[in-house]
């Protein structure tokens, strides 16, 4: 009895490093040569992408900077942010370093104009081919979403270097995102909508290069009562998770691994 339960966890234990290795080492060099691949590794490396809607650009500023003082290093803006570009504008200027994008892009106009201000990288809801291509050179990242196995497959062969798993709760969740991973190890995939800082870990583990953390980090009431200490809290929260977990990986990439048999080995 006890074997068997030892041959579980080891099989867990190896399912997560294979998926783990393919993920973390494709699409992206260890010496990135263009702004694309920069913040694929930021992503990589963060495991967190912080996703902010407010309701004025204002807002979306003094929220934002909240996330940033706590430790997130990778932020997007949604489209239905009234003034949108006008806060991106001004966090770009504040946080030059820092990759910032815009979410929600739907068109290739939007795309330009995003792109244009600084946006580092562009997040959308379903794949639109015409802004994979105005990106081609590596100016800003694209990270189109899909939701079924052929369109995962299919951006990923018309260019795309991350590709956004959406709406992966409604759809099944870890289960989900551990099925998709299988057929595609080679596909570096986000997880996004109805994200927890409490489900960090497990996405990343089976197999997700970061997870979208929307009302986790910007929590509604916070945000409608300025209350940009408690935004602060939930950005620290959410980074030490996302470190914790691409920590993790390395452990189960190195000699890690080898601790976790031991560890289970004694406690079963």
């Amino acid at each position: 009895m006890i074997a068997n339960k030892v041959g579980i966890v080891s099989t867990r234990i190896d399912t997560c490093r294979s998926s783990l290795f393919c993920s973390k080492n494709s699409s992206v060099s260890l010496h990135p040569t263009n702004a694309a691949d920069r913040v694929l590794m930021d992503i990589q490396n963060s495991g967190i992408i912080a996703c902010l809607r407010a309701k004025s650009a204002e807002l979306a500023v003094e929220a934002a900077r909240a996330a940033l003082r706590g430790g997130i290093s990778v932020l997007e803006i949604t489209m239905s942010t009234p003034g949108v570009f006008e806060a991106l504008q001004c966090l770009v200027q504040e946080y030059p370093s820092t990759s910032i994008g815009i979410g929600t892009v739907l068109d290739r106009r939007e795309a330009k104009e995003a792109v244009d201000l600084g946006a580092k990288f562009l997040m959308s809801p379903a794949m639109v081919k015409g802004i994979l291509s105005d990106v081609a050179e590596g100016q800003a990242l694209y990270i189109p979403g899909a939701a079924t196995p052929t369109e995962v497959l299919s951006a990923s062969t018309d260019g795309a270097k991350i590709v956004k798993v959406y709406p992966v709760s409604v759809l099944g969740g870890v289960e989900y995102l551990a099925a998709l991973k299988k057929p595609f190890p080679h596909i570096p995939l986000v997880a996004s909508q109805g994200m927890t800082l409490d489900s960090v870990g497990a996405y990343i583990c089976e197999g997700a290069s970061a997870v979208v953390l929307s009302d986790a980090i910007f929590d509604k009431k916070a945000i409608a009562e300025r209350n940009f200490l408690r935004i602060h809290h939930l950005a620290c929260s959410a980074a030490a998770r996302g470190n914790q977990a691409v920590s993790n990986i390395q452990d189960f990439l190195g000699c890690g691994l080898a601790t976790s048999y031991v560890e289970d080995d004694n406690v079963l």
